[in-house]
């Protein structure tokens, strides 16, 4: 049975230090609107996490119910086709108890595809309850009433995440493939938060939406979000085809000013994904290149958690280091869990950076709190240990400030 989230006490207490450094980095504003909003909601959705990092927080387990999905989405990195070889429901059940029974997951994310497809979804949910997990359930939000909100969070659902990649319903819908994902969407947020569940919003930052997203910061502060994560689109899955549609070098230096800007003035946290950078960016802004903050920063914040902390299990049990890293560790119907996520090169490597990151990101001083995005290392040079084509902060920042030399 996993512990509760307040225990051991430095969990929360690394959890405090990251959310205030983050607030002192960006001028934060809004802190005290958030800790009497969002903070108590947001307690059991990082249930002993390590800190603030890419896609979310360390301590981070993501189970890809299923490929299957009512939508066709244009960027979605699980195109593949659904059934065969997926995980069965006494399968699932396993799972989810190995899963349990690694201390250092508190959380089960349950995402696809679309996860509210599956038909003993419900059952998995229950199971993963009883086995003391907060659930989250990553979602494109279309087929989330107030009905199923309330049984959801009575599955010991804690969080909805749920995709929304414009504030301009064309926009929104041209990337889901859908004319009705966007007012669907409204529907699911505003069931959310009547179930009095925790709203999460998900954003795939791409060419297509990247002059919309100040705008969509603002809305997401509107409909009373906790969390927004602003992915970037990594070329994986059906990325790969709109390959040319992700963030260049200086579109990333911008999206991190953009959200470095905007965190001023809202309550919603907003963390980068697929973006690390930007960790060491809001201290290279600052001056601050030693010291006390560096310090607490190399405990709290994580940057890339692929592999260290951050897991993600395929439909067909194949387990990735996230699912932008198309690397397999292992198959749970082969081995348990624990053993792959505990044992496995592959995530050995992963965890172990200072020594194995090739390149650019191996000479940074930022390895430890950065990292690189491995997904987009892994998508444009096939090795997922190699530099991070994308960042920006030997041009930005200079060789000196930004890497060792």
């Amino acid at each position: 049975m996993p512990y509760p989230f307040f225990w051991p006490p430095s969990l929360p207490l690394r959890q405090l230090g990251s959310i205030l450094l983050m607030a002192y980095l960006n001028g934060w504003r809004r802190l005290p609107h958030w800790f009497l909003c969002h903070a108590f909601p947001s307690l059991p959705v990082a249930n002993g996490a390590w800190g603030m990092g890419c896609i979310g927080y360390p301590g981070h387990p993501v189970w890809e119910v299923t490929a299957a999905c009512n939508l066709k989405c244009i960027h979605c990195h699980a195109e593949r086709q659904p059934g065969a070889g997926e995980l069965t429901t006494d399968e699932g059940k396993r799972l989810i108890d190995e899963i349990a029974a690694v201390r250092d997951f508190r959380t089960l994310v349950f995402s696809g595809g679309e996860p509210l497809v599956r038909k003993d979804i419900y059952t998995l949910l229950r199971h993963a309850q009883k086995a003391g997990l907060a659930n989250i359930i990553a979602t494109n939000g279309t087929l989330i009433d107030e009905e199923t909100a309330f049984k959801l969070k009575d599955h010991g659902v804690v969080c909805h995440a749920i995709s929304m990649d414009s504030y301009d319903p064309k926009t929104h819908n041209l990337i889901r493939n859908s004319p009705e994902a966007y007012d669907l969407a409204l529907r699911a947020m505003e069931a959310t938060r009547r179930a009095g569940i925790l709203l999460q919003i998900n954003t795939t930052a791409m060419e297509y939406n990247l002059p919309h997203l100040g705008d969509l910061i603002d809305f997401v502060e509107g409909q009373k979000a906790g969390i927004m994560l602003m992915y970037q689109l990594v070329a994986v899955g059906r990325g790969e085809k709109i390959r040319d549609k992700t963030l260049k070098k200086e579109a990333n230096r911008d999206l991190c000013d953009l959200i470095a800007a905007k965190q001023r003035d809202v309550a919603t946290v907003v963390e980068p994904v697929a973006g690390p950078q930007y960790w060491p960016y809001l201290l290279e802004r600052k001056g601050l290149t030693d010291g006390p903050a560096v310090a607490l920063a190399r405990k709290v914040f994580h940057g890339c958690a692929a592999g260290r902390g951050f897991v993600y299990i395929k439909a067909t049990g194949d387990v990735w280091p996230c699912p932008f890293v198309e690397v397999t560790a292992g198959n749970v119907k082969e081995r348990a869990f624990g053993a792959i996520y505990r044992e496995s090169e592959v995530f050995k490597a992963l965890r172990n950076r200072e020594e194995t990151l090739k390149g650019a990101c191996g000479d940074c001083r930022w390895r430890g709190i950065c990292g690189g995005c491995r997904g987009r290392a892994m998508a444009f040079s096939g090795d997922y240990l190699a530099e991070d084509p994308r960042c920006f902060l030997r041009t930005t920042v200079g060789p000196k400030a930004g890497y060792e030399v």
